[in-house]
């Protein structure tokens, strides 16, 4: 078996990255299956998102990849700052403060074990049988 990685991304999260950040290094490492466990059992907000994002390269991984679910490790999750929408608060004596209005963009990467396809395997047979006709 091989290893094999596959990457989830999620942009436009209306959460700040120092909120999602905090999530994000609790799953760092683990393997899947105790990740999904630690987030569905989070009190933050940003579990469920990240979670979603989780599933996603998950199934990335089985379909795409042909990765076993037991391997697989969240080998790197990062989190960016997305763009900032700017607004104003109204105060006192006719003064407004800006408010700050963040966003995140999150890259999930996971790393497992790849099932080899039958035609590689097949294909893998043939070239060595063509290499032994070759040197005999």
């Amino acid at each position: 078996m091989q290893k094999v990685k596959t990457v989830a991304k999620l942009k436009h999260l209306r959460t700040s990255p120092r909120k999602v950040r905090l999530v994000a290094d609790l799953i760092r490492g683990k393997k899947v299956v105790q990740a999904i466990a630690l987030l569905e059992n989070s009190k933050k907000h940003a579990a469920t998102p990240i979670l979603k994002l989780l599933f996603s390269a998950v199934a990335n991984g089985k379909n795409n990849e042909k990765m076993v679910e037991e391997t697989m490790v969240v080998s790197e999750i990062r989190v960016d700052e997305g763009p900032i929408l700017h607004r104003w608060m109204p105060r006192a004596m006719g003064r407004a403060t800006p408010l700050h209005k963040r966003s995140s963009h999150i890259s999930l990467m996971i790393e497992g074990d790849a099932l080899e396809d039958k035609k590689k395997k097949k294909e893998k047979k043939k070239k060595e049988l063509e290499t032994e006709k070759k040197n005999k």
